[in-house]
Formats: structure tokens, C-alpha cells, sequence
């Protein structure tokens, strides 16, 4: 079925199923009507393959809803109708069955400020170049994050080490200390780099998905603020000290849980958990958490243990090492396929409750598996980074904005658009002010703020949307 579009200073009409349609070339008919009452606007010649169903306004209904093409020959556009489940927005769709151009649109999952879940209409680009793309991109900044730092390490030597530390090649003598500078420092950070980044952002999406909110983050769980209570217990008081090393990670890793239960308890009702009350709940917490957590720095014996403390709240891989590297990228990668499975739940989740109920979807269980999910990538990320905020948040929408909104693309090109962004976010963190190392968190920040202000300016993007 082809489709018109009108101009585009013509305003858009309401093609809402809840109220009568004023086009003498339409008619709707309602499951719920008196079929035999003959009620309804009707018109004399119209052909039922030109009808489509939309949403109703109210309980989840269904209507059919018949339009009678505009004389644009093969312009192939839409209207998208717009109802109480959320704002949808006329935009060009190219049909399957034009064969002009191999361009493909799709249906795909927005959210606004409402919280409410709405459709849109994306175009599809290839997805094979772009996941090539940030491949090679991620291999490449891996392999020149490694040598750049205090001692800046040739492309060719690093290769060589690397080389040598993967497969047991040899090395000089003389090249010893930039082999260890290499293998043992650089390369666990730059790889936890890229397991927190594509970490982040891929709970990121799964969030926005879960809570239907374009500003959800892996943080807005309140799971960050409670790991924070227990890294600034470990930094200041020596808890888990007997863990040596690992202290900070486990300390953080434990308050994540208790926060993570805590949220799950307080926000869970006999309905299950409701996206409203997930966010309210994380927030609420979040701020308490906090609180807690400053009166620990107040409290700090010294004022270094609570600079570190502070720089450790801000994001920071300075304390990368081979130890604690498995277990991250375990989880992060047993996650990010598990989310990738439910990509097309995901899909009717973005789009409400109801309308995901009544394509099968059980809602309730699926928002607890993805909460469990979420919580327990976002605690373990915490536990070795810190609270590097904006990744989450940032680039779920620009991976949109490329790929479009549905999760099965989305998901894909996610973790490896995060692993690449936060690669170069530390480089710039260990460089800008060498000696010395900047917060993470602090440049995430000096990136997202202009780039969220930039997807706002845009007026061809929905957030959540594309």
C-alpha cells in the first residue's frame, strides 16, 4: 500500500482512531461497534486492502481504520497516527514494493519526556559496513592507545610486544622496560577500556528500553551510588583490606548488590516493577547513597585518602590490571548477548506495556530479567572504573541516529561504538595533563553535554528514536 505525503507546510492532521475521521473517503469500524447498526462514516467505493489497523486512544483496542490514497503517484509516504499512547510523527516511508531505491524504514521505539512509548519511522542503513567500520577502528585504537602515554612507545615497537607477549616471540634486552610498560600497564587498562565502554553502553540501551525514557542511564538505578558507599569505605577505612589489591573491587562489587536489592524491594509492587516507580525509586536512593557516601569523605583520616576517593567517584582505570580484567569481560560479554536475544522484546517493550502485552510479550518477568541483567553489568563496571557517567546516556541515542531504533541493530553496533569512545577518552585523560591524570568522568562529561545539546538542535531526531 502506497502512501502520500503531504507538503511539508501543510500542519499535520490528527489521524487519532478515538475520534471520527473528516476525510468523506475514510471508515472506521470498531470490533467492539454493532457490525449490524451500520454506524460509522462510510464511504461508497472503498477498497478494504487500502486499510490499516493503529492503536486506540484508551484501553489497548484495536480499530480498523480504512484512508483513501492522495493523488501523489509513488511519493511513498505515511502518516503515522497520533493517540494517548504517545506522540508519532508523520515521516517519509519507502515502500517495499517501489523497487526505486533500496533504501528500507522501520518501525522503531521512542520515548519523550512523558515516559510514554510511541512509534516512529527510521530509515535502515546497511549494518555490515558500519559494525566493519568500528571493528577495524577498535583493533587500530588499541593497538596506538597502547604506545601513547608519559613514554610514548613507536607503532612498530608496540606491535612487536604485543606480538611477543601473545604468541612468545622475543624481545632485546634493552627493550624489556617498554615491553613491560606495554604488556603489563597499558594493555590491561586500554582492553578494560573497551570492555567498560561497551559495557556501558549497551546497559545504556537496555535501560532506556526498560524505563521507556530517552535520560535513563546505567545509573539512574541508584546501583552506582551504592557501589560508591562501598569503594569510599574501602579507600578511606581499609575495609576488605586482607583482599589486597582486589579490596576496592569487592568492596564496591558488595555495595552494588545491597543497593541493587534494596532498589528491587522498594520499588517492586503486586503489579511487578512499573518503569515509573524503577526510576523514582533509583533516584530517591541515589541521593541518600550520596549522602552517605559524603559524610564518609568528611570523615576521611587524611586528605589523600579522600582525594582518592573523589577521584575514584569521578571514573577512573587507573587501577586496571590482568586479575581483574576476566571477570569484567565475562560479564559484560555474557550480558551484551543475552540483551542482543531479546532485542525483539525489547522492540514491543519500547513501545508500552500494553501494546507489548499484546504482541506476547510477558512484561513482567522481562523488566525483572532485564533489571537483574542491568544491575549486575552496571555492578561490576563500577567495581573497576567508578562512575564514568554519559557514556550510558550519549551513545545509545547517536548509535540511533546511525543505525536507527530497532534493538537488534542498536545492540549490535552499541558495544562497539562504547569500546571506541572510551579508548580514546582515557588516552586523552593520561595525556592532557601528564604527569598527572585527569578523572574520566570529568571528560565524558566535556563530550556529552555538547553532544546531547547537539541531538537536541536536531529537528530530524527523536530521542529514542532516530
Amino acid at each position: 500500500m502506497h502512501h502520500g505525503e503531504p507538503p511539508i507546510d501543510e500542519p499535520q492532521a490528527d489521524y487519532s482512531a478515538s475520534r471520527d475521521l473528516t476525510d468523506p473517503g475514510a471508515r472506521v469500524v470498531s470490533p467492539l461497534d454493532d457490525q449490524s447498526s451500520g454506524e460509522g462514516h462510510i464511504s461508497p467505493r472503498i477498497d478494504e486492502s487500502q486499510s490499516r489497523r493503529v492503536a486506540s486512544s484508551r484501553v489497548g483496542e484495536f480499530r480498523r481504520q480504512a484512508v483513501a490514497p492522495p493523488r501523489v503517484g509513488k511519493s511513498q509516504g505515511q502518516r503515522v497516527a497520533s493517540s494517548r499512547v504517545g506522540e508519532f510523527r508523520g515521516q517519509r516511508v519507502a515502500s517495499s514494493r517501489s523497487g526505486e531505491s533500496g533504501s528500507q524504514w522501520v518501525a522503531s521505539p521512542l520515548s519523550g519526556e512523558s515516559q510514554v512509548g510511541a512509534v516512529a519511522v527510521q530509515r535502515r542503513r546497511p549494518l555490515t559496513p558500519v559494525l566493519l567500520g568500528l571493528a577495524v577502528a577498535l583493533l587500530g585504537s588499541i593497538v596506538i592507545a597502547v604506545g601513547i602515554g608519559t613514554v610514548a612507545v613507536p607503532v612498530t615497537h608496540t606491535w612487536s610486544f604485543l606480538r611477543a607477549g601473545l604468541f612468545g616471540e622475543t624481545i632485546g634486552a634493552d627493550e624489556v622496560g617498554q615491553y613491560r610498560i606495554i604488556w603489563d600497564l597499558r594493555l590491561p587498562r586500554v582492553l578494560l577500556a573497551v570492555v567498560v565502554g561497551a559495557g556501558l553502553s549497551t546497559v545504556g540501551v537496555a535501560i532506556q528500553a526498560m524505563v521507556r525514557n530517552a535520560l535513563a542511564e546505567p545509573y539512574v538505578l541508584g546501583i552506582s551510588s551504592g557501589a560508591s558507599v562501598g569503594a569510599t569505605a574501602v579507600t578511606l577505612f581499609g575495609v576488605f583490606a586482607s583482599l589486597g589489591i582486589y579490596a576496592l573491587s569487592v568492596g564496591a562489587f558488595v555495595a552494588a548488590l545491597a543497593a541493587t536489592l534494596i532498589v528491587y524491594l522498594v520499588a517492586r509492587t503486586r503489579q511487578g516493577l512499573t518503569p515509573l516507580r524503577l526510576v523514582l525509586t533509583g533516584t530517591t536512593l541515589s541521593y541518600g547513597f550520596f549522602a552517605i557516601t559524603t559524610v564518609i569523605v568528611f570523615q576521611a583520616p587524611n586528605g589523600e585518602a579522600a582525594r582518592s576517593a573523589l577521584f575514584w567517584l569521578l571514573g577512573s582505570l587507573a587501577g586496571a590490571n590482568w586479575g581483574t580484567l576476566p571477570i569484567s569481560a565475562i560479564v559484560v560479554v555474557g550480558g551484551a548477548l543475552l540483551l542482543l536475544a531479546l532485542a525483539g522484546q525489547l522492540n514491543a517493550l519500547a513501545m508500552g506495556d500494553e501494546a507489548a502485552t499484546t504482541l506476547g510479550v510477558d512484561v513482567g518477568k522481562l523488566r525483572v530479567l532485564l533489571f537483574t541483567v542491568c544491575a549486575a553489568m552496571t555492578g561490576v563496571l563500577v567495581a573497576v572504573s567508578g562512575a564514568i557517567g554519559f557514556v550510558g546516556l550519549i551513545l545509545p541515542h547517536l548509535v540511533r541516529l546511525i543505525v536507527g531504533a530497532d534493538h537488534r541493530r542498536v545492540l549490535a553496533v552499541a558495544p562497539l561504538a562504547g569500546a571506541v569512545f572510551l579508548v580514546w577518552v582515557d588516552v586523552a585523560a593520561r595525556v592532557l595533563a601528564a604527569p598527572e591524570e585527569l578523572p574520566i568522568g570529568v571528560l565524558t562529561a566535556a563530550v556529552g553535554v555538547p553532544a546531547f545539546l547537539f541531538l537536541m538542535r536536531r529537528r530530524s531526531y527523536v530521542f529514542g528514536g532516530a
